[in-house]
């Protein structure tokens, strides 16, 4: 009998788990420093030779009204917000004129260069019920530690097209370890226990990339001299690309600009 019972709450803790946290997440909790590659040389280029790219997204435009949250389903969550939360779909700087959560990544130069995956995790967070951080990259076959901070049920269920996608349970304070295998950007992140959580993930087989930040600004390190193409993604107004040339050792200022419709 007891053992019948052990089953039957094995199974009823395994079908909670499995109920799919998607929708923009909420603006005001904790954040991460965003990804922003590999910090000096990657293995295999020359730091005697290796450049670094600063830029800046810009915007110009009417930026939309930050999107309040309704997450009074949790509220343990919600309690944690003295204002909001609202959607990241579109965070425009305080200074009004530059974007944040800008993927910005080497598009092409790189030719046939390999770059080994680095032995640092990246941390994808939720906490207040918000993915944490909102865009961010890893490396092909870098280890992606998922980690529920919050201690109430999340699924994690990204939706890839070219990378196997999977649907994790975390029914408390937990982290669990994932890879992608392959480069994709960007691959949405959802969870269908809170349906306003979303985050994405930009997939590269290189080191060369990072986000914008708060003041809009980027910076790629450990670039090799050579011509690249530079492109810069966002999940409401599309991509840019820039062409540029770096020398040896050169930091150069490469700056994009997004349009509001």
């Amino acid at each position: 009998m007891k053992k019948t019972i052990f089953i039957i709450a094995s199974i009823v803790i395994l079908a909670l788990a499995a109920v799919g946290c998607g929708g923009g997440g909420p603006a005001g909790a904790p954040t991460l420093a965003p990804s922003a590659g590999t910090p000096g040389a990657p293995a295999g280029i020359d730091p005697a030779t290796a450049a670094t790219i600063n830029g800046k997204v810009n915007f110009t435009g009417t930026a939309p009204q930050p999107k309040k949250i309704a997450m009074d389903a949790e509220p343990t969550c919600a309690a944690k917000y003295a204002e909001g939360p609202f959607a990241e779909n579109v965070v425009v700087n305080k200074d009004g004129n530059t974007l944040k959560n800008v993927f910005v990544y080497v598009k092409e130069g790189l030719g046939g260069k390999t770059f080994p995956a680095p032995q640092q995790a990246v941390v994808l967070d939720q906490s207040g019920c918000h993915y944490v951080p909102h865009v961010f990259g890893v490396q092909a076959g870098q280890t992606l530690t998922i980690r529920n901070s919050d201690g109430i049920l999340h699924n994690i269920h990204p939706k890839p097209k070219t990378n196997k996608e999977f649907n994790i349970g975390q029914p408390r304070v937990m982290d669990t370890n994932r890879t992608f295998d392959k480069p994709e950007v960007m691959i949405p992140v959802f969870c269908e226990v809170h349906g306003w959580m979303n985050a994405y993930v930009g997939v590269l087989e290189h080191p060369f990339f990072a986000v914008s930040g708060d003041d809009g600004t980027f910076t790629i390190q450990g670039l090799p001299p050579g011509d690249y193409t530079l492109e810069a993604w966002h999940e409401e107004y599309g991509t840019q690309t820039q062409k540029f040339t770096v020398a040896a050792k050169e930091t150069k200022t490469v700056d994009l600009t997004f349009k509001a419709p």
